[in-house]
């Protein structure tokens, strides 16, 4: 099932991020008060609107209540993500990603309800796109450029068997480095405990690896 995503605001870091989901399957609702901005991005997103973000009546009427992904790529205006953020939560939104350009905003952000604050100075929009639109990541580290630590949940084919069984690492060159009940603190894996739907895993593995997981 296709995942639902707004990006308020399109700036560069905003129109990368909007242009490479929808090219990615989502659907993407990409939002700014430039309207000749809008007027132009419209071909890359499923829908483009023209809103004042700094305006609750405008960004309450956008329909985010109706998104599984809010981000507000507003990164140096601060009025606008806390009140982006905030209105997304009022409406139920499940996830609420905000970018920041400070650890103060950083701060305040999540203070406000960002599930998680994103600083894309160092990550290109089609990274992010994929975590975001991943049905299996929750988290991830770049140890560097051919490293990755993902936090994840098993995948269903995974549940009920054990490291032993499922060779991951022969089949996926991945390794399972830690494991953890959610609630919980983390611990090393026994391989030959199965996998619960309840547990968390940290993983490492290479970048070229890493859309293995997805299929």
């Amino acid at each position: 099932m296709k995942k639902s995503i707004a990006v308020l605001g399109l700036g560069k870091y905003g129109r990368s991020l909007s242009k490479n989901l929808y090219e990615l399957g989502a659907d993407v609702l990409a939002v700014d008060q430039d309207e000749n901005l809008i007027n132009e991005f419209s071909d890359h997103c499923t829908s483009a609107v023209c809103a004042n973000l700094a305006n609750e009546d405008e960004v309450a009427a956008l329909g985010l209540k109706n998104m599984d992904i809010v981000v507000t790529a507003m990164g140096h205006n601060f009025a606008a993500s806390i009140l982006c953020v905030t209105v997304a939560k009022e409406q139920g939104v499940p996830v609420v990603i905000a970018k920041s350009s400070s650890d103060r905003m950083t701060s305040i952000l999540k203070k406000v309800g960002a599930d998680k604050v994103l600083d894309p100075e160092g990550e290109g929009g089609r990274r992010s796109a994929k975590i975001l639109l991943s049905s299996a990541f929750k988290d991830y580290f770049e140890i560097d450029s051919n490293m990755y630590m993902i936090e994840m949940e098993p995948k269903k084919e995974w549940l009920g068997k054990n490291l032993i069984e499922l060779e991951l690492r022969k089949r996926l060159n991945l390794n399972i480095i830690a494991v953890k009940e959610k609630g919980k603190m983390w611990h090393f894996v026994d391989p030959h405990s199965p996998f619960a739907s309840d547990n968390v895993l940290l993983v490492v593995m290479e970048t070229k690896d890493i859309q293995k997981i997805e299929k």
